[in-house]
């Protein structure tokens, strides 16, 4: 799918203020509107954490849904199989994600008496959803929200049949079955992007193979028996974690519109979080032992640290750091010295509210393209892909060289710096949140990254 800049601009442009493009099928189910808003369950995608929903929660928070009325649930190893049907080290099967989801619906259930939740998912996360409900848990629910879930498959050919990602495998099969491809009871929600969703394109050049047919196209999110809403130039995540797309939740689970979009700060901010390893090169979310985390205030000018580390500990068998207060007004940097892994340096812009899900995962080992560098610094951007033109990106002043224009497909961009430049200060810009990260020295095995919030 080809992109001029002006077709790109004018999406982004209109995203604020226009309404999003609505289709809602024949079998289309509305939400009630109540005044009380249900227990929310929120559900991340393959390969990710729950750490994604922090800026969503803080939103419902900022509306008056209560803390412990919500729960993200954080997979086990939440990246998916290559075959659906054969085991693989540190990957999840369907299966194993609709276990793990039935048991975090009976843990908020019981924590706080309600009969049905609200069940919101970005990407892989809306499967499990699905296939909860599917199976027995439809009585459970009362609104599915699934965002950039790729329900008819990210391609849907004759290759790779076992993987549930296939429209054409026996997962998404089964789960699609039928003349409405909902199951009775919940609400379902679909959001979707207007062509920038990188696994809902119909050329194959975004999942490694370029000019052939994918099957699929931007409307594959959407479910036949569902409200399905476009929200414009948004890309795979930002569907699931942008404002506008926390607008359309709220308002669909609620059943009104948001008092506010904007998140409320509070006077003392509490922050804790897990520590997190890759083992075998795999992302999970497995606890990781003996890891230590240093916690500094840093100038939000200079990325310079501002006095003594105002916090530090060591992960036991949990792998759960914290807690510790902070001031919603303070730039932080979190360092952590993890078994087996270069010691990271994580910028923070300043956190407004508490959480408990501020996770942490050490860089990746330093490899051969970084042998030479003096210094390595990141720039990531967990709850959304860098779109270029779409978005003010700029990595020490520049836009970065390793992020491709068009359909946002790269969520990091690295810099690798001559020794000279080792101790600068390092510019991460995305639209108005700037981080000012250091470059540490990459002879001590030591990466930084500045990681974005918003």
């Amino acid at each position: 799918m080809k992109l001029s800049r002006r077709t790109i601009l004018q999406g982004i442009g209109a995203l604020p203020f226009a309404a999003a493009s609505v289709r809602i099928d024949a079998f289309a189910q509305t939400a009630p509107a109540a005044p009380e808003v249900p227990p929310i369950l929120f559900v991340h995608g393959n390969g990710d954490y729950d750490a994604l929903w922090m800026t969503t929660m803080w939103r419902m928070e900022s509306n008056g849904v209560a803390r412990d009325r919500m729960l993200a649930v954080n997979f086990t190893d939440p990246l998916a199989r290559s075959d659906d049907t054969v085991p693989q080290a540190n990957r999840s099967s369907t299966e194993d994600q609709r276990r793990e989801l039935a048991a975090s619906i009976a843990d908020l259930k019981r924590r706080t008496g309600a009969a049905r939740l609200a069940l919101v998912g970005s990407s892989r996360g809306g499967y499990a959803i699905r296939n909860v409900i599917k199976n027995g848990g439809a009585g459970d629910v009362s609104h599915a929200v699934l965002c950039g879930t790729p329900n008819h498959g990210v391609f849907a050919t004759d290759d790779l049949p076992g993987s549930e990602f296939n429209g054409r495998g026996t997962f998404l099969l089964g789960l699609n079955e039928g003349e409405s491809e909902v199951t009775p009871g919940p609400a379902f929600l679909t959001l979707r992007s207007d062509g920038m969703d990188k696994y809902a394109q119909a050329d194959g050049r975004f999942i490694g193979k370029p000019g052939v047919p994918t099957g699929v196209s931007a409307e594959g999110p959407e479910l036949r028996g569902a409200t399905n809403l476009v929200l414009g130039a948004l890309d795979h995540r930002e569907v699931a974690f942008h404002p506008r797309a926390f607008r359309e939740i709220y308002k669909f689970i609620a059943g009104r519109e948001p008092a506010r979009i904007a998140i409320v700060p509070e006077p003392s901010v509490r922050l804790s979080g897990l520590v997190t390893g890759t083992p075998g090169g795999v992302p999970t979310n497995r606890p990781v032992a003996g890891a230590t985390v240093e916690i500094f205030r840093v100038d939000s000018e200079t990325g310079e640290r501002k006095g003594n580390a105002v916090s530090r500990s060591t992960t036991a068998a949990d792998g759960r750091w914290g807690p510790v207060q902070v001031d919603p007004s303070w730039s932080l940097e979190f360092v952590l010295a993890s078994p087996d892994a270069p010691t990271t340096h994580i910028y923070r812009s300043p956190f407004p509210r508490s959480s408990d899900v501020v996770h942490l995962r050490a860089a990746r080992p330093l490899g051969p393209a970084e042998k030479d560098a003096g210094a390595v610094v990141i720039m990531s951007r967990p709850r959304g892909y860098f779109g270029l033109p779409r978005d003010v990106v700029l990595f020490d002043g520049k836009e970065p060289a390793d992020v491709k224009p068009g359909v946002p497909t790269d969520s990091a961009a690295t810099l690798r710096l001559p020794v000279a430049d080792t101790g600068r200060n390092i510019v991460a810009q995305f639209g108005e949140e700037r981080i000012v990260a250091r470059a540490w020295p990459a002879a001590e095995n030591r990466i930084a990254i500045a990681e974005l919030t918003y």
